[in-house]
C-alpha cells in the first residue's frame, strides 16, 4: 500500500505538477484546493507528507501548519510549503520540513523527492 501524500494548493497547474513528482516518488497523492476541506479532510487521515501552499481559500496554510505541529496525531508529517511569499518562507523555516519559494523549478521538485525518501 502507498503511502499518502496531501497536496494542499488552490493554483491547478501547480497541484497537477506536485501530484506528477510525488506519483512518480510512489505516493498515493491527494489534491485538496480549499483550506476548510483540507482541515476537515486532516481530521480523517494521516498522510506521510503534506505540501502545503500559504496562502489557501477558507483557511490559510499559515493556520493549518500551525494545526498539524500542535497535533500529536500529525507529529510525523513531513511539511513542504510551498510559497511565493520569499519573507515568509524564511519566517516558517523552523516549522516546516523543507520551504519551496515559487515559482518551483525542476530542480525544487527534484529535491523535494530526494528530501521525502530521506530519513526524518
Amino acid at each position: 500500500m502507498k503511502e499518502l501524500a496531501l497536496i494542499i494548493e488552490d493554483d491547478e497547474d501547480l497541484s497537477e505538477i506536485f501530484g506528477q513528482a510525488l506519483s512518480a516518488a510512489d505516493y498515493e497523492i491527494e489534491i485538496i484546493r480549499d483550506g476548510a476541506i483540507a482541515q476537515n479532510r486532516l481530521k480523517e487521515v494521516v498522510p506521510v507528507v503534506v505540501v502545503l501552499d500559504m496562502h489557501l481559500p477558507h483557511v490559510s496554510g499559515n493556520i493549518l501548519l500551525k494545526q498539524i505541529r500542535a497535533d500529536e496525531r500529525l507529529a510525523k508529517i513531513r511539511v513542504v510549503v510551498a510559497t511565493a511569499d520569499a519573507q515568509m518562507g524564511e519566517n516558517l523555516r523552523g516549522d516546516a520540513d523543507l520551504v519551496l519559494i515559487k515559482p518551483i523549478t525542476f530542480i525544487q521538485l527534484r529535491d523535494l523527492t530526494f528530501r521525502l525518501h530521506s530519513p526524518k
